[in-house]
């Protein structure tokens, strides 16, 4: 959403050269942070990759406790959060992230404090990670201020498999036309929602999950990547990307509804 959100701006401007990274250099970089200087308005985008919105952690483990094992402290909010909390406008989401192998299945990888659960449900997980996001906004952000917005989880469209097993969407070249075949409103929304209703901050809510639902011809698939060989075009298991979106593309539609709410 954060390429198609500049791209519309960067197009909307007389003179895109004053618009820029604030490295100096005009292209993305591959790290974890990103900002864009608008220079003309005195205006600043910044993406920070934070996928679960919590803090990814390690502990020691094995016999002698050399080995580290990575946990997820659904406790703590992620590290870069209070590089952006005076921000004017923050828009959060997360989502497909928790349907990976370690968060979907809970074992060993949650931690509160010192304690690494044996086994946890990921919807609990989800839950209890977002408590702490809303908890965060709640003691930390200035509504009179800041505008907080909360995109909703976008649909995948994986036939025959998941990500890492095999799932195909190369072959979709049109939209969902009947709704029955639609799939059921996620449970990861549901909880985000119970979670905003509990909260003292007002939080805008950007849902998408219905009208991306229909966009199963939308998602890179085979073509995520360029100059592969044909078997490599042809090998689902390892390039078909049926969750991120083509651009220009389906994320321009949410930042269409974006842009008038905030």
């Amino acid at each position: 959403m954060w390429e198609s959100l500049i791209c519309i701006l960067r197009n909307s401007v007389k003179d895109q050269s004053h618009v820029y990274e604030a490295s100096g250099s005009q292209h993305f970089r591959t790290e974890a942070s990103y900002s864009f200087v608008f220079k003309d308005y005195n205006f600043t985008i910044e993406f920070f990759a934070s996928p679960f919105l919590v803090r990814q952690w390690e502990v020691s483990g094995g016999k002698d406790g050399k080995k580290k094992k990575e946990t997820l402290r659904i406790d703590l909010i992620g590290e870069s959060f209070d590089e952006f909390k005076d921000a004017d406008i923050l828009l959060f989401n997360t989502g497909h992230w928790w349907t990976h192998d370690k968060t979907s299945q809970g074992k060993d990888y949650y931690q509160e404090g010192s304690h690494v659960y044996e086994e946890l449900k990921v919807k609990e997980a989800f839950r209890r990670a977002l408590t702490t996001w809303a908890r965060w906004i709640d003691a930390n952000i200035n509504p009179s201020k800041t505008f907080v917005l909360f995109r909703g989880y976008s649909a995948s469209h994986f036939s025959g498999g998941q990500w890492n097993s095999g799932g195909q969407c190369d072959s979709e070249t049109l939209p969902i036309r009947n709704e029955d075949y639609l799939s059921g409103y996620p449970w990861k929304m549901k909880v985000l929602e119970s979670v905003i209703r509990g909260m003292k901050t007002h939080i805008a809510y950007l849902n998408i999950t219905r009208m991306t639902d229909y966009r199963k011809d939308a998602h890179p698939s085979i073509y995520r990547k360029q100059n592969l060989s044909d078997e490599e075009r042809r090998s689902p298991l390892r390039f078909q990307d049926c969750s991120h979106w083509c651009l220009p593309g389906v994320p321009d539609s949410w930042n269409e509804l974006f842009m008038p709410s905030s």
